[in-house]
């Protein structure tokens, strides 16, 4: 849709996040072309600030410049999947049990109203409601745990797991399996039980992961991030 001109941000900015958002929620597929020319028509810009939010879209892997092809909405093996995953075992497992022995009272409620939220929309059946809300969730988890590193480390990661995060809840019956999921996380964190809290963290996101691959497999996906694999390799 065209962006909202009467913004006052740079219009390179506004036409990167609305390119951003498109790859991220999955309207703009791994593989599919980025035609400055239509990209520019469906915004309602010129092409120059397509061409700028291209490149900036580069630096976050979230897109490639093929030479004499142009530029192409970036894909991922599976291994690079699999690879995003263990670090992001790693990196949730060291926030939850960092948040065990951090918390405060405040940020414990906060987690606690977030539940609440998640639920009510898994009720409502919004979507991007609760992708919202999961998304708020974790960042909860990242705050609580007092180390500000670690929260810049995650973040560099967050449009490619955000990626993968609507697929992944998008399997029947993960909403409800990950909403008590992050209920047990959190009643490890309020006793300060920093190994249950780890332990739980690490189920959550290994959970996640294997209900990506079983999305993807029932849907087909696999088959085309399988041949993406073959193709790297030739």
């Amino acid at each position: 849709m065209p962006v909202n001109l009467e913004n006052h941000r740079p219009l390179r900015e506004l036409v990167f996040d609305a390119l951003k958002d498109a790859i991220v929620r999955g309207a703009l597929k791994p593989g599919d072309r980025l035609m400055e020319v239509q990209l520019a028509e469906e915004l309602g810009v010129s092409r120059t600030p397509v061409r700028e939010a291209i490149r900036k879209l580069e630096l976050e892997d979230l897109a490639v410049m093929i030479p004499r092809k142009g530029a192409y909405v970036s894909s991922m093996s599976l291994k690079d999947i699999a690879d995003l995953f263990e670090i992001r075992v790693a990196l949730e497992v060291l926030a939850a049990g960092l948040a065990a022995e951090r918390i405060t009272h405040e940020e414990l409620e906060d987690l606690e109203r977030i539940l609440v939220m998640k639920s009510e929309s898994i009720e409502e059946t919004d979507f991007d409601r609760l992708i919202e809300i999961d998304v708020k969730f974790h960042d909860g988890l990242y705050k609580a745990s007092r180390n500000e590193k670690l929260a810049q480390i995650i973040n560099n990661l967050h449009e490619q797991i955000y990626r993968f995060r609507r697929t992944s809840l998008a399997s029947p019956g993960r909403m409800k399996e990950a909403l008590e999921e992050h209920r047990k996380i959190v009643e490890a964190i309020s006793q300060r039980n920093i190994v249950l809290a780890q332990a739980l963290a690490q189920e959550h996101i290994e959970n996640a992961e294997n209900s990506l691959f079983d999305t993807m497999q029932n849907t087909g996906a696999i088959a085309m991030y399988s041949q993406e694999e073959v193709n790297e390799e030739v």
